[in-house]
């Protein structure tokens, strides 16, 4: 299994791939596109997306689909917390602008709580945990694919004020750069499975690159237009302080909502990381169709509670493993197969 977090003390875990997304950012400050580079950027940036999308459904087993489909009391609970409890936050935390948040790091913030969860960090955290992974691929992959739909349409009901949402124009966007290419990537999973199988660790660049130039296009735009004047140091702390209280409480709602409703223990914790998290893969092309020229600042809030929601779950799996009995071998050796074989940048 691909190790998704680098420790620099052993109790402050940082996501290598936040480190350079934090570098595309700087890039993007230092070297906005301009000009005609911007309308390459833009085009290369809408590409990367389609192509991202296609890598989605081209990964989403069929077979695991119908495997999880026996948890489906626990695909709900993930739902519901992603697509019901998170938005209603959101809402709520309304009554912070202006004296907290700015309009614009809230309309982030609402984003942010709108955009589906996380695949592989959930699957990671969940086996290192000792909790139930097969449901935590389930519940990803589910949650990422009903996110393709509900989010937008999610967007286009709370957002239609702030910024974002539906017109014409972005729903045709939604439609040729995310739904179609996904679908495309399911209906050719037969003759391309196994080549995205055997060359899985390439393609991780691929996607990942693809976020890279995403996150450049729309930082890009930030700098040109000068939204970044907008937000003060210490607007930024208070939206880092209004994160940390938006994932104790979904961490606490998770737990022990899933204890109320009877789920065992490895069901718990595959609830709680798959839904206290958000997709900053899955977020990021969704504001860049969303938001336009504004999608630099909108993704903002998500990139930083991506990063604390790494760090936090990081200590919350390692306390589950060590309170977890001891397994013997034979038991620990399909949940680290299982956590392997998944695929895709859901994190």
């Amino acid at each position: 299994m691909r190790r998704p977090l680098l420790p620099l003390p052993s109790w402050l875990p940082v996501d290598g791939y936040l480190l350079a997304l934090v570098g595309t950012v700087a890039l993007a400050a230092l070297l906005p596109a301009r000009g005609p580079a911007a309308t390459v950027a833009d085009g290369a940036a809408t590409g990367a997306v389609a192509l991202l999308f296609f890598l989605y459904g081209a990964r989403l087993s069929t077979r695991e689909v119908t495997a999880g489909l026996r948890h489906w009391r626990l695909h709900l609970t993930v739902l519901a917390c992603t697509f019901a409890v998170f938005p209603v936050l959101g809402l709520a935390a309304r009554a912070l602008v202006p004296a907290v948040l700015p309009p614009t790091l809230y309309t982030g913030l609402l984003f942010l709580c709108l955009v589906p969860s996380t695949i592989q960090s959930s699957i990671a955290f969940t086996s290192i945990a000792r909790g139930n992974v097969a449901a935590a691929i389930c519940a990803g992959s589910f949650s990422s694919l009903v996110g393709i739909v509900i989010t937008p349409l999610l967007a286009g009901l709370v957002l239609h004020g702030d910024g974002g949402g539906f017109s014409a124009d972005a729903l045709l966007s939604i439609v040729c750069q995310l739904l179609l290419p996904f679908l495309a990537g399911q209906l050719l999973r037969r003759w391309t499975g196994g080549f995205l199988t055997r060359h899985k660790k390439a393609l991780g660049f691929v996607d990942r690159g693809s976020i890279l130039l995403v996150v450049y296009t729309a930082f890009s735009a930030g700098m040109v237009q000068g939204i970044w004047h907008q937000v003060s140091p210490l607007r930024l702390l208070c939206l880092l302080g209004v994160e940390a209280a938006l994932l104790a409480v979904m961490l606490t709602a998770t737990s022990y909502g899933s204890k109320r409703l009877g789920f065992r223990r490895e069901d718990r914790i595959a609830i709680s990381f798959a839904g206290s998290k958000k997709s900053l893969a899955a977020g990021l092309p969704m504001a860049s169709v969303l938001f336009g020229a504004q999608a630099g600042l909108m993704v903002l809030p998500l990139m930083l509670f991506h990063q604390m929601q790494l760090m936090v779950c990081a200590v919350l799996a390692k306390r589950y493993a060590a309170r977890a009995e001891p397994q013997p071998r034979r038991e620990q050796a399909p949940a680290a197969a299982t956590a392997g074989a998944a695929t895709g940048p859901g994190g």
